[in-house]
């Protein structure tokens, strides 16, 4: 495979219905194969001053996790709009109540909000809360913190496996997966200086250290590790709490604890995977090999239409100044 980056940019994306969104260091594109062909939607991006404060380690992380997700959603739902498959349903009795009353605009916002506030809602009560509750359970045999937080990673990540392992069964995210593969094709190929055709797209790797499937995987074993810490030391500031480990209130106690720590675990992961995505050497393909082996479920290979949309894509959010996509 041509796999060979002369460079790597910043510049990422998300795989929609029948098309791909790109994020460049300026523009934003979404691009969607209809009926008629290619529509290409390229935004200005809102770029904050290099000395924000929202620009420091760490506390970047959480701030461009959630914005990734704002612009992930608003993006899926207007893929949905310009797909062939978009079914032209009467919008319900609440739906039109609510636009009425709040107006198109905020009605979209409040849309967008709420599908980000569920998802993320789910997510967190799947992978995080779930594991939270049945690792409680097993303080009863195991009284070492480190190990009751191993047991807890452990569940966690079987949860997070058995969940890609059937969503990667689904026909309908099959294709979707195919134009996750494309969007890290077209990556590649750009890192490696080939020129933007789909013959060489097609010869390179699917999988990217920089992949959302990889940045989910960092967060289970980051939480591992950060959760075993700060439990521990909580553990050493109030003394109390081994008195009473095993009951309802210590695990009660543990699981909000966590929920309040899942922030820093999102900021150390996105400090992870800047790492490993800003350099190539053993240690990072090491580091980094977990979550590609993942990404084997959540990409597919694209066929050349899909191939066609990513060089879109990618090309609409190219900057004018050459480097000024460097990671």
């Amino acid at each position: 495979m041509a796999n060979q980056e002369k460079f790597k940019t910043m510049i990422g994306g998300q795989a929609l219905i029948e098309g791909l969104m790109m994020r460049g260091p300026h523009k934003d594109a979404i691009v969607v194969r209809g009926k008629e062909g290619l529509t290409v939607e390229v935004t200005d991006r809102k770029v904050r001053p290099k000395n924000s404060p929202l620009n420091w380690p760490i506390i970047r992380g959480a701030v461009i996790f959630f914005d990734s997700q704002l612009h992930g959603v608003k993006a899926l739902m207007r893929s949905a709009d310009l797909s062939p498959e978009e079914s032209q349903e009467e919008p319900s009795k609440f739906d039109r109540w609510l636009e009425e009353k709040l107006g198109d605009k905020k009605f979209q916002q409040f849309v967008v909000g709420a599908a980000v506030t569920m998802g993320l809602g789910l997510s967190i009560v799947l992978f995080f809360l779930l594991p939270m509750v049945i690792g409680s359970f097993f303080d009863r045999w195991i009284k070492s913190n480190i190990l009751l937080n191993l047991v807890e990673g452990v569940i966690r990540i079987l949860l997070f496996g058995s969940y890609m392992v059937l969503v990667s069964r689904m026909k309908e995210m099959k294709r979707v997966f195919a134009y996750h593969g494309a969007e890290h094709k077209t990556i590649r190929c750009y890192e490696a200086g080939l020129p933007l055709t789909v013959e060489n797209v097609r010869v390179q790797t699917r999988l990217h250290p920089r992949c959302g499937t990889s940045f989910l995987l960092v967060v289970m074993i980051i939480s591992i590790l950060l959760f075993s810490a700060a439990s521990s030391l909580l553990l050493m500031l109030i003394p109390g709490l081994a008195a009473i480990q095993g009951s309802f209130l210590y695990r009660l106690i543990m699981i909000v604890f966590k929920l309040l720590l899942l922030p820093l675990v999102v900021a150390f992961s996105y400090e992870f995977n800047r790492w490993v995505g800003r350099h190539d050497n053993v240690c990072s393909r090491f580091l980094s090999a977990p979550g590609m082996w993942f990404q084997i479920l959540t990409t597919n290979e694209p066929d050349d239409s899909m191939i066609e949309v990513g060089i879109t894509a990618l090309e609409a959010v190219l900057p004018e100044n050459e480097g000024d996509d460097r990671w």
